[in-house]
């Protein structure tokens, strides 16, 4: 990125105004917007999920070095960790791989197998494992914005969001939040782009080993995930009911 944060005094964005600006506009222009607002400033997410190499190609096209945050459950499949590599090589990208305070192990040897209780325990598992790293990745690289992949058809809660927005403290930037799923299957044939390897398998959303399942029929993308007890992980949701009920007063 040309700016940083040592020559450039960040400017106070205007949510409304933002998305106002923003409404219509491709995937790039939403990218180089952010790139010009944020600067060093802003970073990506990646799941290295079913269909994550667009995300990573639209936006290192325009931001070639920006930090990409991959969060490290422990419980990730092996497909996924290969996955990880070759795009990392394919993409060169700019890796930063957070994991839990705790093990895998250790966290199962203190509270056994919290996802498997109800959904409050697996709510306390996303917390530990992929909340809690991605707040201290935002944290250690000094993010003021974060892009992620989302998509409206997604959640139910993922409908309601804007291209712009804030969580947390931290703006969020949603390129494709407008893309239908036949959008991403032509950008990844249009660049030649992979889809994960389990898709073959029959999976359309890909998360933790014991949290993803294949994906049968007509059903929707996301209802092999987290045994139907959520249809997020958490890191996607305002962290207190402040917020929450902040968003809702916004029409989000």
């Amino acid at each position: 990125m040309a700016l940083t944060g040592a020559t450039l005094t960040r400017p106070q964005v205007d949510l409304d105004q933002a998305n106002q600006q923003l409404a219509g506009a491709d995937a790039q222009s939403v990218i180089r917007w952010a790139a010009d607002a944020f600067g060093d400033r802003l970073v990506m997410s990646s799941s290295f999920g079913a269909q994550s190499a667009v995300m990573l190609h639209l936006v290192t096209r325009v931001v070639p070095d920006i930090a990409v945050i991959l969060i490290d459950t422990g419980y990730l499949f092996h497909e996924t960790y290969r996955f990880a590599e070759a795009l990392t090589d394919r993409l060169g990208l700019n890796l930063k791989v957070y994991q839990p305070e705790l093990s895998a192990t250790h966290q199962e040897a203190l509270r056994g197998r919290e996802w498997e209780s109800d959904a409050e325990g697996l709510t306390r598992y996303n917390q530990a494992r992929k909340v809690e790293p991605m707040q201290r990745a935002l944290r250690e690289l000094n993010a003021e914005a974060w892009v992620a992949g989302l998509r409206r058809g997604q959640t139910d809660h993922r409908a309601g969001m804007r291209v712009v927005d804030k969580q947390n403290g931290v703006f969020k930037i949603c390129p494709i939040l407008d893309w239908t799923a036949r959008e991403v299957h032509q950008y990844l044939i249009d660049n030649e782009l992979p889809y994960h390897p389990l898709v073959e398998q029959g999976y359309q959303s890909i998360g933790d080993t014991h949290s993803t399942a294949p994906v049968t029929g007509d059903a929707h993308e996301r209802s092999g995930r987290f045994g139907g007890l959520k249809q997020e992980c958490g890191l996607h949701l305002p962290e207190t009911v402040q917020e929450d009920e902040s968003r809702e007063s916004s029409g989000l």
